[in-house]
């Protein structure tokens, strides 16, 4: 973990424990990342609720509540999975917001609509509302979970409108 997410982590919990809120996380592509980095931090139990790890179609289905015929019809790694993965896990937790990835992290796996790179978030708040954002973002496996880790940081900070 860089310097930077752990800095972005810890400003995180911090904002969170002041409101006294708690997060949840549903991680495809990132495998635990999110999750392992926020609890890398001292007093993330006052946080972090719950991780996700729904790697496999069949884990988004059965753990998320994700609708099969949903990921067969706009594929995995799409804005509306995206979306059921984090309004899933939330309703599957005790979070005030859970954030979702699904992407392709490489170097395999990329096609001309959907390239290496492509990760879809969603962040879904108590308060009602679901964010969406679809990012490409470039470099090796590492640097792309790294930047998408960052960014899931940046959606749980928004979903506080701090």
């Amino acid at each position: 973990m860089t310097p930077a997410l752990r800095k972005q982590a810890a400003e995180l919990i911090e904002v969170y424990t002041a409101q006294g809120k708690m997060v949840a996380s549903a991680e495809s592509c990132t495998g635990g990342m999110i999750t392992a980095t926020l609890t890398a931090v001292s007093g993330s139990s006052s946080v972090v609720d719950r991780g996700f790890v729904t790697y496999t179609n069949e884990a988004k289905a059965e753990m998320l509540g994700v609708d099969m015929a949903m990921i067969v019809e706009y594929g995995a790694v799409s804005e509306p999975v995206a979306r059921a993965m984090a309004e899933g896990a939330l309703v599957r937790s005790q979070a005030y917001a859970a954030v979702s990835v699904t992407g392709i992290a490489g170097p395999n796996g990329g096609t001309d609509a959907k390239p290496v790179g492509l990760v879809h978030f969603g962040c879904a708040s108590r308060d009602g509302k679901t964010m969406h954002r679809r990012v490409v973002f470039s470099g090796d496996r590492d640097a792309v979970r790294e930047q998408t880790v960052a960014m899931a940081f940046e959606l749980l900070m928004a979903a506080l409108d701090v």
